[in-house]
């Protein structure tokens, strides 16, 4: 008599057990190739095995009454990957590719952060930092489950998407980002959101350490640093991180 074999884990991470066997082949993905042009090189990469990493579109970095214009930086670049990742999700959702929202959401009581992190954001200790209300509506600065560390309200959050809080500018640093996309099964990443120098840079530098295929889509990235921040970030991505491409060619690929 043969017994019924049960589903351990995350497909494709996944065994099937029961008491005498336990069989860890994983079940394989449906490849989904497509042919997609960058700057540098013509990619051919497997949507089955892709995912989207969409960095801190937050209230705190992207609205008019969050952190960062509550301390005087002009946010109107934060606001330009709105659009063009309005039309981008939807279709790669369609396609099976993964949305996860990687944004800065600290613990309430800021155990894990350090005097270091709490100078870079209140230097003279006497402004509006990490963990404290914003004047204009109460909401805690980069606070995991405020107002503040919340997705603009132009950007859709599906219940199937997925959302990460990271607590440094990579959103591989003591959070579950690493285990969960090999659970999912994806190698190849792209990158979107901001800023572009700081925290989508450093987040996709470490997922090139990892091993991860990284391709940074242009338009749905921006950052309120200076010009030549941004120029630096596209040069050390094509240089030694990954790829450089767009959302129309990532658009055109899909619809190929």
């Amino acid at each position: 008599m043969n017994l019924p074999l049960r589903q351990l884990g995350v497909a494709p991470n996944a065994w099937t057990v029961n008491q005498a066997i336990a069989d860890i082949t994983r079940p394989p993905l449906n490849p989904q190739p497509v042919i997609l042009p960058t700057q540098t090189k013509t990619l051919r990469l497997d949507l089955a095995k892709t995912a989207i990493i969409v960095i801190d579109m937050q209230n705190d970095f992207c609205h008019p009454d969050g952190w960062l214009a509550h301390i005087g930086v002009d946010i109107t670049p934060a606001r330009q990957p709105i659009e063009p990742l309005k039309n981008l999700l939807p279709k790669l959702r369609m396609v099976g590719v993964p949305v996860i929202w990687v944004n800065w959401g600290n613990r309430p009581d800021l155990l894990n952060i350090s005097a270091a992190l709490h100078h870079v954001y209140n230097p003279t200790g006497e402004g509006v930092g990490l963990g404290d209300p914003l004047p204009t509506n109460g909401a805690k600065v980069l606070t995991a489950g405020s107002w503040a560390a919340a997705v603009v309200d132009e950007l859709q959050q599906l219940p199937e998407d997925i959302r990460v809080d990271k607590y440094r500018m990579s959103g591989f640093w003591d959070t579950p980002l690493d285990s969960i996309l090999k659970n999912l099964g994806k190698t190849t990443l792209f990158f979107a959101g901001v800023n572009a120098d700081q925290c989508v840079m450093t987040t996709l530098q470490d997922a090139n350490f990892l091993g991860y295929d990284c391709i940074l889509i242009q338009d749905c990235t921006a950052t309120t640093s200076p010009e030549y921040c941004w120029l630096a970030t596209l040069y050390n991505v094509k240089q030694c991180f990954g790829f450089v491409t767009d959302s129309q060619a990532v658009l055109q690929a899909i619809n190929n």
